[in-house]
């Protein structure tokens, strides 16, 4: 994979991990701290394993990222993709930096609203909307959907023209342009499911400007995540810009390019794109095309912020290796299982993160093989009770965490300053259970 960095490269260091995220520090006394708070002052209080995030990195990455569309001269407006990280407090964090949200489903719908995001600033996007959702869409009176099939479009109007609405319409394009990234999260190559062939993208637009109930005033594209290099998006954003001048050709009004997102972070510290050179990169293709430009990040605002606390439960050797166990598990952050991705563990304490360093396979206590977050790690001696910091979760990890082995969902914590509050509370054990019922034959 093009986006993947050398398995031959060193791994960062501790010290250089926590170097290149300004959130973080290591205090002699204190251990890591994120912003003005130790690490070790939550997780005493909350306890392990808990996710904590940092608003000023959130906010400060929104404020990059705005005013480097700005300075790229674009009409560019930030729809965060709240998949990333969907917590009420990070929602109504980015509605108060203006950005709006891009949404995947109805009760992503109703959190950005009960968050405070205006209707007008919401965009739905996703390959399966069900009839449902766009009539919720359609009393929401929302920014617009992104419709990704013939089929939905059919479906959209039948809904819009039965409730006497009408539904601004941006056709999700699938530009057949590989990301380079991994497999599982690709979307813009002819064999994925999402969008619209390219052929058929103008005579699809021809069609919805003539169905009842849509008013089409757009395209739309999104080709990956966690995409490392600016080439693809030059390419998609080029192939967007010859479907705006061919609509145009054919008398069709077009007014809004939503790019996406997909920016990837630098888990490894690998080089990876700053947003002036996103901005850049549409700005090359869009400039003067006198449209209104709409992106989609998700984790390149909230990765970077959140951090996963853990506790070691133990350290195990055996035959030569050395298991570090913690309380954390796949459960809490499927994305190592998952994609096999690479996450910094960096030890809180000031102590620990100057010991001599060995290799240790983190693991945690979920019975699957999979439920290891790093091979082959350079790690400190770990005794039972000490804490890690595992980086760069705060996308893509609470948000998919589960409660498989029976273990409660863990604590969520926002930092701000010298400021911090549980943004939300862990979970029982019966809480596991609550919503289960005896059938009457096994009372």
């Amino acid at each position: 994979m093009a986006a993947s960095p050398s398995t031959d490269t060193p791994d960062p260091t501790a010290a250089e991990l926590i170097a290149a995220r300004p959130h973080l520090a290591m205090h002699a006394m204190d251990g890591l701290v994120i912003d003005d708070v130790p690490l070790n002052a939550i997780a005493d209080d909350v306890g392990t394993p808990v996710w904590v995030y940092s608003a000023s990195a959130m906010r400060r990455r929104c404020r990059m990222l705005a005013g480097a569309l700005a300075d790229a001269g674009l009409d560019a407006h930030v729809h965060y993709a709240m998949k990333a990280n969907d917590r009420l407090a990070v929602l109504r964090l980015f509605a108060a930096e203006g950005a709006g949200a891009d949404i995947v489903s109805e009760g992503e719908l109703r959190r950005a609203r009960a968050a405070g995001i205006p209707a007008d600033r919401i965009v739905f996007s996703g390959v399966g909307k069900s009839e449902r959702e766009l009539r919720l869409a359609l009393t929401e009176d929302i920014a617009q959907i992104n419709v990704e099939s013939a089929e939905e479009l059919a479906m959209l109007s039948a809904v819009a023209a039965a409730m006497d609405r009408t539904a601004r319409v941006v056709l999700r394009v699938n530009p057949d342009v590989d990301a380079g990234t991994h497999a599982k999260i690709t979307t813009g190559r002819a064999q994925d499911k999402f969008g619209i062939p390219y052929a058929d993208a103008v005579p699809l637009y021809r069609r919805a400007s003539e169905l009842p109930g849509i008013l089409p005033i757009g395209l739309a594209t999104h080709i990956g995540s966690q995409i490392l290099s600016l080439a693809p998006y030059r390419a998609a954003y080029g192939r967007l810009a010859d479907l705006v001048r061919a609509l145009r050709a054919d008398g069709l009004p077009i007014s809004v390019i939503d790019c996406g997102g997909g920016l990837g972070i630098p888990y490894r510290n690998e080089p990876a794109p700053l947003p002036a050179a996103f901005a850049g990169a549409i700005s090359a293709a869009l400039h003067n095309l006198d449209v209104r430009v709409v992106v989609e990040p998700g984790r390149w605002l909230v990765g970077p912020a959140g951090v996963l606390l853990a506790s070691v439960i133990l350290a195990k050797h055996t035959q030569g290796s050395r298991f570090v166990v913690l309380d954390a598990a796949m459960n809490d952050l499927i994305r190592p299982a998952m994609y096999d991705a690479w996450h910094g563990i960096v030890p809180i304490s000031a102590v620990d993160a100057v010991a001599p360093a060995a290799p240790a396979d983190v693991v945690g206590p979920v019975c699957e093989a999979g439920d290891t977050f790093a091979r082959n790690r350079m790690l400190p001696p770990l005794a039972a009770g000490a804490r890690v910091a595992i980086l760069d979760a705060g996308a893509y990890g609470s948000v998919m965490s589960s409660a498989y082995n029976a273990r409660p969902v863990a604590a969520e914590v926002m930092v701000d300053g010298s400021d911090w509050s549980v943004i939300r509370e862990r979970e029982s054990h019966a809480d596991l259970w609550r919503g289960e019922r005896m059938p009457h034959w096994l009372q």
